[in-house]
């Protein structure tokens, strides 16, 4: 098995790539590739592992010996799967891998904005506790999570790990549908429609992949059935958020806050509704959810074991 491996530098240089060594005959590394590399630094390789680089009918054409690509995450988006079936090319990706770190995140989102830590820390910073004529300062309200309700769409690995961290705060968690489910039970959790959902939740976390039916799945409509001091957290995928409607949102106080690792175009080069100064209780974060060092060691190893699978 002849590999190379387009953007090696998206999983840090503190990760051991033995595993992946160890499963191929021949791997070559890049750090990164732009667009009008790929279709040279694939040529003559039959496996393919990418991260973000973006693959289509184009290359495989041009690439007759490829035979796999293993894509190094969950989300097949960079990939054009139809191509790749019609070429014969198996996609393979990496699942369960990331449910201590994203749930960590998400959790770290929730409870920086329900505690309003930020907004704390910058009154500490800008002097204004030093000048409090009391011991303290409450000039932000702060929300208990503890009989807080809790709406997760997508239960997967990822919101199943984010809803057995929410209990231990004591929180109550509903399920909502995703475009074609059917409500119903599961775990426990009733999982409604999204219309009978939004306007139970305290907390509303996504963690459902970008499709065509999830884009703009929350938008200006589905914001304003949300209550109003509701918070929204996004640390699946940009798209499931109409981000300009949830800046207008934020502003217009229909919610009381967000915190996003990811947006719609990563890195935010031509800038964001949701990178404007003026937005209150937001934390943007930079895709870094996923980025614990166990987390992407994990990657390697079911990365390198999809690879061993497919050489026996």
């Amino acid at each position: 098995m002849k590999a190379v491996f387009l953007d090696a530098a998206t999983l840090g240089d503190d990760v051991d790539l033995g595993p992946i060594r160890a499963a191929v005959d021949e791997l070559v590394l890049h750090p990164r590739t732009a667009p009008d590399q790929v279709a040279g630094r694939i040529a003559g390789f039959d496996t393919v592992l990418t991260n973000k680089v973006v693959l289509g009918r184009k290359h495989f054409d041009a690439s007759p010996e490829l035979k796999r690509i293993a894509v190094v995450a969950t989300g097949l988006n960079n990939i054009d799967l139809e191509a790749a079936r019609g070429a014969g090319i198996r996609v393979m990706n990496v699942t369960e891998y990331g449910r201590p770190s994203v749930a960590q995140h998400t959790l770290a989102l929730i409870l920086a904005l329900a505690t309003r830590l930020l907004d704390y820390h910058r009154d500490v910073q800008a002097g204004r506790w030093a000048s409090s004529p009391q011991f303290c300062l409450m000039d932000h309200p702060i929300m208990e999570l503890q009989g807080r309700t809790l709406g997760i769409i997508g239960y997967g690995d990822l919101g199943q790990g984010v809803a057995e961290r929410a209990q231990a705060f004591g929180m109550k968690i509903l399920l909502g549908c995703r475009p074609g489910q059917e409500a119903g039970e599961v775990d426990g959790h009733p999982r409604l429609p999204l219309a009978e959902l939004l306007p139970q939740v305290d907390v509303l976390s996504l963690h459902c992949l970008l499709t065509d039916d999830t884009r703009n799945l929350i938008g200006a409509d589905q914001l304003k059935q949300m209550k109003p001091e509701a918070l929204l957290i996004n640390t699946s995928r940009g798209g499931l958020v109409d981000e300009q409607a949830l800046a207008d949102a934020l502003r217009q106080g229909i919610i009381g806050g967000a915190g996003f690792d990811v947006l719609t175009e990563e890195p935010p080069r031509n800038g964001n509704p949701l990178l404007a100064p003026d937005i209150p209780n937001l934390i943007v974060t930079p895709h870094s959810a996923w980025a614990s060092r166990e987390a992407r060691q994990r990657i390697v190893e079911i990365t390198a074991r999809n690879l061993a699978g497919e050489a026996s």
